[in-house]
Parts: C-alpha cells; sequence; structure tokens
C-alpha cells in the first residue's frame, strides 16, 4: 500500500507504512476555534492528530479558575491515552486555540491498531513522554518565572504551532485563562512587553508579535521545552523513517 503524500502530522508520519495502514482510513476533520476537544471527566471517542494549529490542556479548579498545562499541534495527539483502558478519563479539557484540520479515528479502532502495532505503540509512548515533559516544566517554570516570560513563552509555543508570521487570534480573555491570572494582570503584562516590542499590537482579539523579541522576553523554558520536544518526536524525515529518542537519551525525561 502506497504511502499518502502527506499524512500532516508528526507522530503519524513516523509510522511505517504498513502500521499506518492499520489506522486507514482515518477522517480528516475540521478543529475550530474555542471547540472543547476533550471535556474533563469525559470518557473519549474519538483520538485526533492535528495537522496544523494548536491545542491548549487547560486545568479548571473548583473555583472556576483555569490554567494551562500543556499545547499540542503537529508533533502531538488528542485522546491517544485512551489506550490505557475503558475507564481512563480526562483530567484536563483540551481547547482549540489555534483552529486547523486534524485526523480523526475512534478509540475503539486506534486501540486495536495500538494492539496489533509496535510502532503504534512506540509513537503513542513517545507522544506519552513529551506530554509529560511539558508537565513538568510547565509547573517548574508557572512557579519560578514572572508572568511576563510565562505569557511570552505561551505565545512562542502557540506561534510555532501557526501558519502566520506574526498574528495571533487571542483575546486577554484567553490570555488570562492560559497564564491562570486576572484580565487585570493581562492588561499590565501586555503593557510591559508593547513597551519591549515582543507585542507591536492588540485588537478586535488578535495579537501581534514580533518573533525576535518576544524570544527574548522569554525565560529559558521555552528553548528547553521546544528542544526536548524536537528530540522526543522528530520532524517528519522524507523518504526515511524518523528515529525517536529514547527516554535515557532524554536523561530522564
Amino acid at each position: 500500500m502506497g504511502r499518502p503524500a502527506s499524512v500532516g502530522n508528526r507522530l503519524l508520519a513516523a509510522l511505517p507504512s504498513a502500521d499506518l495502514a492499520l489506522l486507514a482510513p482515518l477522517q480528516k476533520v475540521s478543529l475550530e476555534q474555542d471547540a472543547v476537544v476533550i471535556r474533563a471527566g469525559d470518557r473519549r471517542d474519538h483520538v485526533y492528530f492535528p495537522h496544523s494549529g494548536a491545542i491548549t490542556f487547560m486545568l479548571s479548579l473548583p473555583n472556576g479558575e483555569t490554567i494551562a498545562t500543556a499545547v499540542i499541534g503537529r508533533e502531538g495527539a488528542i485522546g491517544a491515552l485512551s489506550v490505557l483502558g475503558p475507564s481512563f478519563m480526562s483530567s484536563v479539557t483540551a481547547v482549540v486555540r489555534v483552529g486547523d484540520t486534524a485526523s480523526q479515528i475512534s478509540v475503539s479502532r486506534f486501540h486495536a491498531a495500538y494492539m496489533k502495532s509496535g510502532a503504534i505503540r512506540h509513537v503513542v509512548e513517545a507522544h506519552t513522554r513529551s506530554i509529560l515533559m511539558q508537565f513538568q516544566h510547565v509547573s517548574a517554570c508557572n512557579g519560578l518565572h514572572s508572568v511576563e516570560a510565562r505569557m511570552a513563552r505561551w505565545l512562542l509555543h502557540l506561534h510555532d504551532r501557526t501558519e502566520d508570521k506574526n498574528i495571533l487570534p487571542f483575546t486577554q480573555e484567553t490570555l488570562s485563562q492560559l497564564l491562570g491570572v486576572r484580565r487585570t494582570t493581562v492588561t499590565q503584562v501586555i503593557a510591559k512587553l508593547r513597551a519591549l516590542g515582543a507585542i507591536r499590537s492588540v485588537r478586535r482579539g488578535l495579537v501581534e508579535i514580533d518573533r525576535a523579541r518576544l524570544e527574548e522576553a522569554t525565560c529559558e523554558c521555552y528553548d528547553i521545552i521546544r528542544g526536548a520536544t524536537d528530540r522526543i518526536v522528530p520532524h517528519e524525515v522524507v523518504g526515511a523513517h524518523p528515529h525517536f529518542a529514547s527516554a535515557d537519551t532524554l536523561h530522564g525525561v
């Protein structure tokens, strides 16, 4: 069976053709901005492999406050941990922040393919390491670094997963939810980043950024998370089977 010209997602691109065929047919679906893909406490019906765009994992507290714990784009999947069993339910809500398309498969079909394919199990293992790495570093960043550095980091992570060069579709309310701070704090942080030239403008739910200056404003966590993600889940290699870094290579990540 021939390999698709472009599978769109780095996890799918890492699969040999025979293993990718076990997931066929994958349904292409649109993921609209602000859509909830998976809600905390619900059982998962589908697994999604984003082609582009960005989805954040949001943790909600009983008092209504939220904070982002990870972001997923074409390097990952949503719902892949459903292979842990039918009783496994998500503790976070997955919200589309930048809309695009994804490949979708039912949990039951994905689980059946997972049981048959060592390569698919390897991909899920790599994805799991990537998510756990993000959780660890985002948690540390939240406790150690300024709100300005954290906002810059989130904007960079989200920009990495978009097609536009300098425009991100975020309201101040969205940024408040990501950072776990009040809107007034977001307003103050935006003013500071604008003074640095890292944010050029904020208008009608659009944030215009200066990428180079935003990188200067963020903390070291951005480079650490991005570098570790690229080592765990490699970029697509044309004509070759990408190599996944092992847990030992990543020094415990």
